[in-house]
């Protein structure tokens, strides 16, 4: 068929430009509007988009947020990682090299989680036959200083691949922790080498990646939030190593920076390390970027589920 002339798509986007008030409303609104009008019609006509496919995705939108998982559809399309590859390039701009590359926060984050100085258990529940692990490390400055008094927010879900609050099986705050540095910028805690997760089972977000001809799986991993005073929040997570959706994770967010070496020590030489099991153990240090008015800020005080 033949495409719709641009002059009528044009009218027509000028007739919607036309209703709004000087003066009036957002500026930046506006302009963020009418672009993805320009583009959305535009590619309507490109692609001879229908009525109906239209209001099937009228629908669709509507399911996704009912369903609460618009996070999960900014991950999986690719969206929340776009963001990070801007930001990095905002930080290109300003001169400035990341040593601990920030990677998506996705949709599970919780607030108000329980505070210890220098070391934390993760599980409130203990995961019977779970593997432990132990993760250790320093946090640190640009010119690689230990930072006292960092807050190290961690978070994983559990051998089900569910995480705590969203998953009303689980105590409070399982496998929630925050971590204050101790005077060395030293941290530790101990939990279970997590699995990765999928998108609930005929989902918004899982109907979306069958559609797409993907699949709407998470390798294992751990996310992080570093913050301390005076410098830019970190936002990041690690790969478990060897799990093999490590570079097919359908959230994008697998950096080779954040992969380390997981080392499993056994239980002939746990003393060794001050431990009486076989474990686990993951050395990683985090750098952060001390803040500052002309970079791009570490925080975008996006919304979180309420405790």
């Amino acid at each position: 068929m033949k495409r719709m002339d641009q002059a009528r798509i044009d009218a027509v986007l000028n007739y919607i430009k036309s209703k709004e008030k000087p003066g009036q409303g957002n500026e930046r609104v506006k302009e963020i509007v009418n672009r993805m009008l320009k583009d959305l019609f535009n590619m309507m006509a490109d692609l001879d988009i229908t009525s109906e496919e239209m209001w099937h995705a009228c629908d669709f939108l509507g399911e996704i947020g009912r369903n609460g998982e618009w996070g999960l559809v900014f991950a999986g399309t690719g969206i929340e990682h776009f963001i990070d590859v801007k930001m990095d390039w905002e930080d290109e701009q300003a001169g400035i090299h990341a040593k601990t590359p920030r990677t998506i926060e996705g949709p599970l984050y919780i607030e108000g989680s329980p505070v210890s100085k220098s070391y934390a258990e993760l599980e409130t529940e203990p995961e019977p036959n779970a593997e432990r692990l132990y993760m250790s490390g320093i946090v640190k400055d640009e010119n690689g200083n230990p930072v006292e008094g960092a807050k190290i927010e961690v978070w994983h879900c559990n051998t089900k691949g569910l995480y705590s609050h969203f998953d009303s099986t689980q105590p409070r705050f399982n496998l929630r922790r925050a971590i204050i540095t101790d005077k060395d910028g030293k941290y530790e805690f101990k939990s279970f080498v997590p699995v990765g997760y999928s998108c609930p089972p005929g989902g918004s977000t899982d109907t979306l990646m069958a559609l797409l001809g993907r699949h709407g799986s998470r390798p294992a991993h751990i996310h992080f939030f570093v913050t301390a005073p005076g410098f830019r929040k970190l936002t990041t997570q690690i790969n478990i190593e060897g799990d093999p959706l490590t570079y097919d994770d359908f959230a994008f967010a697998t950096r080779e920076d954040l992969v380390p070496h997981v080392k499993r020590i056994p239980a002939d030489q746990a003393a060794a390390y001050g431990k009486n099991e076989a474990f686990a153990k993951i050395d990683f240090d985090f750098n952060l970027i001390k803040d500052a008015e002309n970079i791009p800020a570490g925080e975008n005080h996006r919304s979180h589920a309420n405790i």
